[in-house]
């Protein structure tokens, strides 16, 4: 061994051999993806006592019978151990049931489903799975944050398909220019989050129709699938051509208001699935196994349960809505999610991370900047995010105390 250390294949030496690399310990691809907006905001909310209307998560839990359908699975010992890889049976069952239930699709719950850690790990597994280096994927823009960090870490590249206010609708025409020979995958989000749009049918259709005439894999994020309050949830599986071309993702945090447990689930075609569930089981393996057996009854809950579900998000939603159009802001009512975006113009101001950065201390409230949802930052620059899935009394404080701003 040499006096001078054992050396490094990265021509560095150890700590006390002296040389140092500049080489930076994080991985290039994730250049730029530090801390997500959203822990750094709601940071910001605990340390200044603000009311949290950044980061998406209900201030309730969810049904009492599905918390007690965990607490039986606990104290029954089902799940305690590692759960099968793919999910527990019944969860896998009433996955492929709901599918049938609310869209009509033949899901073999054997082959054709996945349960995974919420989610954002199915997104991960399916870009890790599904892409190469040089792979092209395009995006609705403003997009979730973990997409582009999923993407960059598979190698490929992200190309922004931008929504614009104030209706935030795909440009169909740009959609097709953004198709090149590189492009491999189409990641979109219906209802999508942050803007609140919701595909039409025929948006849907058309989308399908170029994903074919390519040959192109669609990879779709429908986490608010039960929250569309005008218009209707299209899963793109479901059109003709789809079928075998799409990973369709869910998850139980949001339409069920657990958003701890942390259980989702991949959607398609055996051999789309079984490409995702080879990434998926060396990221976390296996996980919440109580909770899986808790959600698997969750999904089979009277559609009772469902559109009171969804009425009781509208009406926070006006609710929010009304509130930040008194205190001035631009407000652009959503389709769907449980987010609304406005526009800060009108209050004299330019920079939604600016402004955010400073509106707990000026009024007690946090929200997030949409231009941290962006490639091109300038396109979202006046963007503010709210979040509406908080409970009456909490939001009707934050519209009262944002009518602080124009006083």
């Amino acid at each position: 061994m040499s006096q001078d250390g054992p050396r490094r294949t990265d021509g560095r030496t150890s700590e006390d051999g002296g040389d140092v690399s500049t080489r930076p310990l994080l991985n290039r691809r994730l250049e730029g993806h530090g801390s997500t907006i959203f822990a750094e905001m709601s940071a910001l909310a605990v340390k200044t006592g603000a009311i949290n209307l950044g980061q998406g998560f209900p201030d309730t839990d969810g049904p009492e019978e599905v918390r007690e359908a965990a607490v039986r699975a606990l104290r029954g010992g089902r799940g305690n151990q590692y759960p099968p890889g793919p999910g527990v049976p019944e969860l896998r069952a009433a996955i492929a049931d709901h599918q049938r239930r609310f869209y009509g699709l033949d899901i073999d719950a054997d082959t054709e489903v996945l349960v995974t850690a919420g989610a954002t790990e199915a997104i991960a597994a399916s870009m890790l799975a599904l892409l190469e280096p040089g792979d092209e994927v395009i995006a609705f823009e403003p997009f979730y944050d973990s997409y582009a960090a999923c993407i960059a870490m598979a190698g490929a590249a992200r190309v922004p398909l931008t929504l614009r206010a104030p209706g935030f609708r795909p440009d169909l025409d740009a959609l097709r220019d953004a198709i090149t020979p590189r492009t491999r995958l189409l990641l979109l989000n219906s209802p999508h989050n942050p803007t609140g749009m919701v595909l039409t049918r025929e948006e849907a259709t058309a989308i399908a129709a170029l994903a074919v005439e390519h040959d192109l894999l669609v990879v779709t994020d429908e986490v608010y699938e039960h929250l569309v309050f005008e218009g209707e949830h299209i899963p793109l599986i479901s059109l003709p051509g789809m079928r075998d071309r799409t990973v369709s993702i869910s998850s139980a945090g949001k339409t069920f208001c657990f958003t701890g447990w942390k259980v989702g689930w991949v959607t398609g075609c055996a051999a789309l699935v079984a490409a995702v569930r080879t990434a998926k089981q060396y990221l976390t393996f296996v996980s919440a196994g109580p909770f899986q057996y808790a959600v698997a009854e969750a999904l089979a809950l009277p559609g009772s349960y469902f559109t009171g579900f969804r009425d009781d998000l509208r009406g926070k939603r006006d609710l929010l809505a009304e509130g930040l159009g008194r205190a001035g802001f631009e407000v652009h009512r959503p389709q769907g999610t449980y987010f609304i975006t406005t526009d800060i113009t009108a209050l004299g101001e330019s920079d939604g991370v600016a402004f955010c950065l400073a509106l707990p201390e000026r009024c007690g409230v946090v929200a997030v900047p949409n231009a941290v949802f962006y490639d091109d930052p300038d396109a979202g620059r006046t963007q503010v995010r709210f979040a509406f899935c908080k409970k009456h009394d909490v939001l009707q404080e934050a519209a009262n105390r944002l009518r602080g701003l124009t006083s």
